[in-house]
């Protein structure tokens, strides 16, 4: 099985994620359950804006779009700004929404059969809330969301120290969600993989 980890920070590769830094926790799960990881820094791509799988004139989106259809796990990782998750996990929700349309060979979405997830850190409140806007967008496209697959740290109230910088990886909270929300994922992806959806009833035509 493939995990998929699209990582939202509004920061490139040059430089270290908090949420990144919180998602290694459940990254270790998933190597002990064999699920082969990849994570996609997506600032480090120019991708369009709009609801399609592909917007043409140099849009990078369809490479990164083929490893979504090539996982089984898919977890989007954002940093909070306003009590709001990013606006590249918007981007990246709008553009996974474009692809909604199609399907596998059973005419269903081609989401389906896949589990979702989300990592969220920030130095503010709003992660239940960023949470529940990207889990929703998830099972409305057709990605299934297990129980317990939001992990999320904060910070006290006002300016503050990140993830990192608050040694984030002692909170036991934090990590343990991260490690419940990895177990969850392997194993409904398991039951999916042994008995997907059936596509009775259950098309897009």
């Amino acid at each position: 099985m493939k995990a998929l980890f699209l990582n939202c920070s509004l920061k490139t590769s040059d430089e270290p994620s908090n949420t990144d830094a919180l998602y290694k926790e459940a990254e270790a799960i998933f190597d002990k359950e064999c699920v082969e990881t990849e994570t996609v820094r997506l600032a480090d791509y120019k991708i369009a804006y709009g609801i399609s799988d592909d917007e043409g004139n140099g849009d990078e989106w369809p490479a990164i779009f083929e490893k979504v259809k090539a996982a089984d796990i898919v977890v989007l990782g954002t940093p909070l700004w306003l009590g709001e998750k990013s606006s590249i996990a918007t981007l990246a929700i709008e553009r996974l929404y474009g692809g909604s349309g199609l399907t596998n060979d059973l005419g269903q979405s081609l989401y389906y059969n896949k589990v979702g997830g989300v990592v969220i850190t920030g130095n503010e409140d709003g992660a239940k809330h960023a949470a529940a806007s990207v889990l929703y967008g998830f099972s409305h496209i057709g990605i299934t969301v297990p129980p317990n697959v939001d992990a999320y740290w904060v910070g006290e109230a006002g300016p503050g120290d990140s993830y990192i910088e608050a040694n984030g990886q002692k909170n036991d909270f934090a990590t343990g969600h991260a490690k419940t929300m990895a177990h969850n994922l392997v194993h409904f992806a398991k039951i999916f993989r042994d008995n997907p959806i059936p596509a009775k009833g259950n098309t897009m035509e």
